[in-house]
């Protein structure tokens, strides 16, 4: 098995990294990194509804689609990710326990009650500190990913994470909110987060004889980095790749109550009614016309919205405003 303890922190490279090691090495893998602030919602998530829009944008935190299902998690520098990657050994492909095992050992070890609860997630005293998800590539293959909460930031995990539930109306899968713990929270004897980083990955090295430290080669680097840049810093990875859904939402600005009904497809607004007791010079529908078809991202309808006198449709609601009810 190769072991790769990586130190790369942008969390678009590193979900990159995993599918370029999943699709393009042979041999059994174990994963070690970190990810700056960041939100990773699952393959078959609505990324909006998953999200809080304006705490995200504020807080400067990157949003990335995984390969897995499951819920959204929350990234952050004291957050320790690990990844399983192992071709096909029997016709069980989903198994949670085995993989989350070397982390439950590690903890017993320091004394940490952790224990495996529920569908795929580790817990401490009935407090969750890691989320698990799994992926199978050509039925051959499997990549297994958990998160190690060991000293996040709690409440940038609840910020980011609080979404409005009335906005969207869609059939993607919904995450389940648990209450969460820090692992450094539970030690008998303080240590740091690399200590502790370092125990894992001594521990997975010392697990079988045909272990052996991985680094990767300029190449695995140089394809890796295009992975993240075509595929998982874009928008329509991200965003676009989101399950058609519905949203409504409303706000009160100086020009009035405005009120927007979205349906999304694709990541394209299909179609869209404004509503509200705001004033309008010329007809609205003109407007909902003009983002009929335009993706629902805020750069491609401001890059829209630059053609249009606002004011005609809107009187005394501004760009911002207009731009805040739709998202």
């Amino acid at each position: 098995m190769l072991c790769i303890n990586d130190h790369h922190t942008d969390p678009y490279f590193n979900l990159a990294a995993e599918e370029y090691v999943l699709k393009n090495f042979e041999e059994n893998c174990f994963m070690l990194w970190r990810n700056e602030p960041s939100v990773i919602v699952g393959r078959h998530q609505n990324t909006l509804a998953e999200i809080n829009v304006d705490y995200v944008k504020q807080n400067d935190i990157k949003v990335v689609r995984r390969l897995s299902g499951g819920g959204a998690v929350f990234h952050d520098l004291g957050n320790i990710n690990f990844t399983f990657i192992e071709n096909k050994e029997s016709d069980k492909l989903i198994d949670f326990h085995k993989y989350t095992k070397p982390i439950i050992d590690v903890l017993q070890q320091l004394e940490v009650d952790a224990r495996f609860e529920g569908r795929n997630d580790l817990v401490i005293d009935g407090k969750k500190f890691s989320g698990n998800a799994e992926h199978v590539y050509r039925n051959s293959r499997i990549l297994h990913h958990g998160t190690l909460l060991f000293s996040a930031e709690l409440s940038d995990l609840s910020g980011a994470l609080n979404a409005n539930p009335t906005k969207f109306n869609d059939k993607a899968i919904k995450s389940v909110r648990s209450r969460v713990t820090n692992i450094s929270s539970h030690l008998k004897e303080p240590i740091g987060l690399e200590q502790f980083r370092e125990l894992v990955f001594d521990h997975m090295m010392n697990s079988s004889p045909d272990c052996r430290a991985y680094q990767y080669s300029d190449k695995d680097l140089s394809a890796i980095q295009q992975l993240r840049d075509e595929k998982y810093a874009t928008w329509e990875w991200d965003f676009g790749q989101s399950p058609g859904y519905n949203m409504i939402n409303g706000v009160r600005t100086g020009g009035g109550h405005l009120e927007i009904h979205l349906d999304v497809q694709n990541g394209i607004i299909q179609h869209i009614r404004i509503f509200g007791d705001f004033f309008n010079i010329r007809e609205i529908s003109e407007l909902e016309t003009m983002l009929t078809g335009v993706p629902h991202h805020e750069e491609n309808i401001r890059k829209m919205l630059k053609s249009v006198n606002l004011s005609d449709y809107l009187v005394n609601i501004s760009e911002n405003e207009l731009i805040s009810v739709m998202f």
